[in-house]
């Protein structure tokens, strides 16, 4: 069984920085793509960022791009998501997943339903 375990949150000034990191318990060998996504209070949860573990190809929201950047160590079993000028609307727990296969044909690495492993979530917030 694959465990995700995340790390990096806490509480920051708008347009600070974080580092969140999301290690992976087991060999990677099996996980085709990782992802975070991040739910705030009150509103459903939304995709972040993705990437594929073998070749690295990315992929964001619209609401971070240029300011978020994900990465992996494949020898540390480690994601990463490098989140620079933080806004208040930032403010959520930010959970990483972990993808074997595309549940839906079509469909990209930023849908949360290609994701079968889930870590348990990382708060983060960011104070005006």
């Amino acid at each position: 069984q694959v465990q995700l375990v995340e790390s990096g949150g806490g509480l920051v000034q708008a347009g600070d920085s974080l580092r969140l990191s999301c290690t992976v318990s087991e060999s990677t060998f099996t996980i085709t793509a990782m992802g975070w996504f991040r739910q705030a209070p009150g509103k459903e949860r939304e995709s972040v960022s993705a990437i594929t573990w073998s070749t690295g190809n990315t992929d964001y929201a619209d609401s971070v791009k240029g300011r978020f950047t994900i990465s992996r160590d494949n020898a540390k079993n480690t994601m990463y998501l490098q989140m620079n000028s933080l806004k208040p609307e930032d403010t959520a727990v930010y959970y990483c997943a972990a993808g074997v296969y595309r549940t839906r044909y079509g469909s990209t690495w930023l849908s949360s339903t290609n994701y079968a492993y889930w870590g348990q979530g990382t708060q983060v917030i960011v104070s005006s």
